[in-house]
């Protein structure tokens, strides 16, 4: 599917607030409310518009610590990657399994309540798994830039 201008403005406007109605879309890039829903509902059937995200602040939820893990699988009695996907991901803290190229294997992004959490998850969770050779941790200080539009 290619993208227009207007397409592009509807993205824009969607990123910002994906709560508004085809009304305000349409007064924000110039379309009437017909329109923009139309646009809309092309950009969902074509795949360019995919799920709905609510943003949860985690501090505010009870989560004060967010570990960056890359994760070096072991070379010796290796488990299937997408197992160790699916395992990793059934673990509830882990927000996030990213599979990489480097010197890790698995990116992860786990929250936890404190430090002492996090041990306890580091340690009982994903240590324990089947095929994890190497961990680095890096605790995350703060974060400046949040997820926006392409």
């Amino acid at each position: 599917m290619e993208l227009d201008e207007t397409d592009r403005a509807l993205l824009r406007a969607l990123s910002q607030n994906a709560a508004q109605t085809a009304s305000q879309l349409g007064r924000a890039v110039g379309l009437s409310q017909p329109a923009a829903w139309r646009r809309v509902q092309r950009l969902w059937a074509s795949g360019a518009l995919a799920g709905r995200r609510l943003d949860l602040d985690p501090e505010k939820l009870g989560f004060g610590v967010t570990v960056f893990l890359g994760v070096k699988l072991a070379a010796r009695g290796r488990v299937s990657l997408e197992d160790f996907e699916r395992i990793v991901g059934a673990i509830p803290e882990v927000q996030r399994v990213e599979h990489v190229l480097g010197l890790y294997d698995y990116r992860l992004r786990v929250v936890a309540r404190d430090l002492a959490d996090f041990e306890r998850v580091l340690r009982r969770r994903i240590m324990a798994l089947p095929g994890v050779g190497s961990v680095e941790a890096n605790v995350m200080l703060s974060e400046e830039r949040l997820p926006g539009p392409l």
